[in-house]
């Protein structure tokens, strides 16, 4: 691990001296691939620096052992190597995780789509609860966050909803959202005041570029017609909204939310190659040993990621039995303890499966 270790943070002098090269910024993209680095080597760096100074603290505090005689003196050093001792093994631990290798896609943009399933109009409300929550986590990360598609329900929320979100390691944290949602509450459509059990779905795709997938325009049919929703009077005037058939797979993107048919287009576009992405991906995965369920799921009651709990005020995440009970804290998008605890899971469970090879 050491050597390892060692190796990174020569790259990672290696990478500031790059950086500061005075023709560092004459190409822009390489120059973002090289800060995107040395922002991921720092982290792993600023850690294995404490374990240097910690190990060299260890190690003076054996010496003094060997030389003093003062028996105060004496404790004090035991006590020192006993407190050293645990947060060296504490930092080992971080270090084995930081070194398991990254999902390649951790560091893309996304899109996320929320759909309202089993249900009805609870269930689209819901979405749009889901969405608001999402909506609340995204600006508190200081990430940006963009309109693409919007199907609101009559009765309120949303039978659908789709959006990209652009930041630092987007996909690596929203990546866990995937999956089917459940709650469970009096809806206020209920007169009767009775707990009811609905669902949503969330989709989140890592956003691709043209290299990463073989899309030929040939084999999309491009349909235009006038927007629907908010937006004025322009939105019945002009066919700005977009959409998009995949005539060999049969997905079918739809963006309607910009006023412009290009913007549209282009908008469109990238969720049909991040929703083919999608399909290569979970190909490849079937190849390998622990196969992940569809990021969507059948948006049933039985398929469920997460269950929020209104009358108990629990939210409970099925795949690490893990619940909180501040639910109103939870819908008002501080879903990081969540995100934490399942980033550690995947990487517990990498380590595992390595230490099987």
């Amino acid at each position: 691990m050491i050597d390892k270790l060692e190796t990174l943070k020569a790259r990672f002098e290696e990478v500031g001296q790059l950086l500061v090269q005075p023709d560092a910024m004459t190409d822009m993209k390489h120059y973002s691939k090289l800060n995107k680095e040395y922002k991921d080597l720092e982290k792993i760096v600023t850690v294995y620096d404490e374990y240097i100074n910690v190990n060299e603290n260890i190690e003076s505090s054996k010496e003094l052992l060997k030389t003093e005689k003062d028996e105060e003196f004496r404790e004090m050093a035991k006590m020192e190597i006993s407190e050293l001792s645990e947060r060296k093994e504490e930092i080992e631990e971080e270090l084995k995780v930081m070194l398991i290798p990254k999902d390649p896609d951790d560091s893309k943009d996304v899109i996320v789509e929320i759909r309202a399933g089993a249900g009805g109009d609870e269930a689209a409300i819901f979405a749009g609860d889901l969405y608001r929550m999402y909506d609340r986590y995204i600006e508190n990360k200081g990430w940006k966050k963009e309109l693409i598609n919007i199907n609101e329900a009559a009765s309120g929320g949303f039978k659908e909803i789709t959006f990209g979100v652009s930041g630092e390691d987007v996909y690596g944290a929203l990546k866990f959202e995937s999956g089917v949602h459940r709650v469970q509450r009096v809806p206020v459509t209920e007169s009767q005041g009775r707990v009811h059990t609905s669902a949503a779905s969330v989709a989140v795709l890592p956003e691709v570029e043209d290299i990463d997938v073989n899309l030929d325009m040939k084999d999309v049919r491009k349909d235009t017609y006038r927007s629907s929703g908010a937006g004025g009077q322009h939105v019945n005037k002009t066919e700005s909204a977009v959409r998009l058939t995949h005539i060999p797979t049969g997905i079918v993107v739809e963006c309607q939310d910009g006023r412009s048919q290009h913007k549209n287009f282009d908008k469109a576009l990238s969720v049909l190659r991040s929703r083919m992405y999608e399909i290569e991906l979970k190909k490849q995965e079937e190849e390998q040993a622990g196969k992940r369920k569809s990021l969507v799921g059948s948006a049933d009651r039985s398929d469920k990621i997460r269950t929020y709990n209104y009358p108990q005020g629990r939210v409970t995440d099925h795949r690490i039995g893990y619940s909180q009970h501040n639910l109103p804290t939870v819908m008002d998008g501080e879903i990081g303890e969540f995100v934490e605890r399942l980033r550690m899971a995947e990487a517990s469970e990498k380590m595992a499966q390595d230490s099987m090879v």
